[in-house]
């Protein structure tokens, strides 16, 4: 299983994983802990300076040290070995399509977890027809809504997308039928499935 991106989605994805009992997990991610990712991403105190993957592994192991955690401190590059399990918790439109491109054909499945403030879009490709929707939903980055995907008060939002992703995950393994689009906006109480 692999994790591109281990911010606030990807994060909590990485620790739902773990409880969940996987036992492989590939972490991928070129930042480091900075203050303001221990009030927004979950991170703590102690982890500010430590590359992202590193701390994140850290928590995974505090879960059950057993689990083998592979930590690329680094931006995905196209040569990088994947698993056929995707999840792409990027913060950039142009960085999903980029991946997108070179994964789409790699994948068995693909979750993709986006966010602004309360509002979070879950999409998922298993097939050719979620695939081709997927597709379908990327789009030029100066398109994209402006503003902090997360912010001192979200890191719930954060976590419930982490969840949703981990569901359809879950759904996916046993073979029950999957929402390959959905959009809770948690201000007006609705979850929409596209």
């Amino acid at each position: 299983m692999t994790i591109i991106g281990v911010g606030a989605i990807g994060r909590q994805v990485a620790l739902q994983l773990a409880a969940l009992g996987v036992r492989k997990i590939q972490l991928i991610d070129f930042d480091e802990v900075e203050l303001h990712n221990v009030t927004n991403q979950g991170y703590r105190n102690s982890d500010i300076g430590l590359a992202k993957v590193v701390a994140t592994a850290k928590a995974i192991f505090e879960i059950d040290s057993s689990i083998e955690v592979s930590q690329l401190h680094d931006r995905f590059r196209i040569r990088q070995p994947i698993d056929d399990v995707v999840l792409s918790c990027v913060d950039s439109i142009s960085a999903r399509t980029a991946i997108w491109n070179h994964l789409s054909s790699r994948t068995q499945f693909w979750a993709d977890g986006r966010m602004l403030g309360e509002v979070m879009r879950i999409l998922i490709a298993t097939d050719q027809p979620s695939r081709d929707s997927y597709t379908k939903s990327l789009f030029d980055q100066s398109e994209a809504q402006t503003g902090s995907c997360t912010s001192r008060s979200t890191i719930y939002t954060a976590s419930i997308a982490a969840g949703l992703m981990v569901h359809q995950f879950t759904r996916w393994l046993r073979n029950i039928p999957i929402d390959n689009d959905l959009v809770l906006n948690l201000l007006s109480s609705e979850l929409s499935p596209q």
